[in-house]
């Protein structure tokens, strides 16, 4: 199967079996709380506390009450769509390898002269890729990924997801220049890729391709389209809210910008859009991570501008991407995803994170990939 179709391609799948209660019936709640937990059960497997029904009903606690219930929902059917598994990003590749629109008739000979990179200068999420793809090739190929390559084989980029661009423009940018020989098939390969970054990273790299003096022919390979672009607000992928909410907070985060170059403008209400199941249930999540964002900025010591309450962003309320994977919850995401340690540390991370990030209280958390 093509890994070009677009978001049918495959559908990410981890929602486990519904809880039993006495005589066999729980509270819509405590189904959903359990169904969030199983969802995300493998997130940083074997590294961090695997996610309880207690675990997400803390999270869920800091939203507004009367919202929670309609909130829980909608994640969790949202989750549901969009959690990338481990096993699922293994079927990804292990499909992605026989695919012959990328290798051609022989996709042993194609992967044996690939010239897999591994040049991400931030971040952990090639690594593992590369990783995953070398298991992949030598189950089915025999092939031992870091022997693999030929000067005249094809370059492959290969990482979970391509958010802002920002890392790809750096990392594909400086090879490019600097070890990228005059003439190169480039394949650019991601399981999501946000239609934003993928404009930012395609015009930007033909452009380092024509000051180097290179011929570098680019083809980006994907499963799932992901719209973000300003332009195109109505039909976006990503939360963008329709309308401000009743809250203190997010009010003042929206007038705090409302005269920069880049204010919060409003999509207009229409049907439900991938991976969001209803309207209501999508500006539920936009209004209560706008709320919980906006508080959560407030407390920060140190303004940012590029801490954004729906996630790291240039613009607006923030980039706003659901898109989290086994391996690590982007910075793109909403804040309440990830932010804060539950006020363990200082009053700046009193907030209990779902996804919990590598050390929240330290700077790795902070900073560590932020320019995906």
């Amino acid at each position: 199967m093509a890994i070009q179709s677009g978001t049918k391609a495959y559908r990410i799948v981890g929602i486990g079996e519904a809880p039993t209660g006495t005589g066999g019936e729980v509270s819509e709640m405590e189904d959903l709380l359990h169904r969030v937990a199983a969802t995300i059960a493998t997130y940083r497997q074997g590294e961090i506390e695997a996610p309880t029904a207690q675990h997400v009903d803390r999270w869920l606690r800091q939203f507004t009450p009367e919202n929670q219930l309609p909130f829980l929902r909608e994640f969790s059917s949202v989750m549901g769509h969009i959690f990338v598994t481990r096993a699922w990003t293994i079927e990804f590749l292990r499909r992605l390898i026989g695919n012959q629109e990328l290798s051609g008739p022989n996709p042993a000979q194609y992967w044996g002269a690939a010239n897999i990179l591994q040049i991400q200068s931030v971040g952990r999420s090639q690594q593992e890729m590369v990783r995953l793809l070398g298991e992949s090739l030598m189950h089915g190929y025999g092939l031992d990924v870091l022997r693999c390559g030929h000067p005249d084989g094809d370059f492959i980029y290969l990482d979970d997801g391509i958010f802002s661009g920002s890392r790809a423009i750096a990392d594909l940018g400086e090879w490019i220049r600097t070890q990228a020989p005059a003439h190169a098939n480039l394949q650019i390969i991601v399981i999501a890729l946000h239609i934003g970054g993928f404009y930012w990273v395609k015009d930007n790299l033909q452009r380092v391709a024509r000051e180097s003096g290179k011929n570098i022919i680019i083809k980006f390979w994907k499963v799932y389209d992901i719209e973000n672009r300003r332009t195109y607000k109505n039909s976006s992928n990503v939360l963008w809210p329709a309308t401000v909410p009743n809250s203190q907070e997010a009010q003042a985060y929206v007038d705090s910008i409302a005269s920069t170059r880049f204010p919060l403008e409003m999509r207009a209400a229409g049907a439900p859009r991938w991976p969001f199941v209803s309207e209501e249930g999508r500006q539920i999540l936009e209004g209560e991570f706008l709320i919980a964002g906006a508080k959560i900025k407030a407390n920060m010591v140190e303004e940012k501008s590029y801490f954004r309450p729906l996630g790291f962003g240039s613009f607006g309320a923030g980039f706003g991407t659901m898109m989290v994977t086994y391996r690590n919850c982007p910075n793109n995401a909403p804040l309440a995803l990830w932010w804060g340690d539950g006020g363990v540390s200082t009053p700046a991370l009193n907030w209990y994170p779902l996804f919990k990030r590598r050390t929240n209280s330290s700077l790795e958390n902070i900073f560590d990939d932020l320019t995906r």
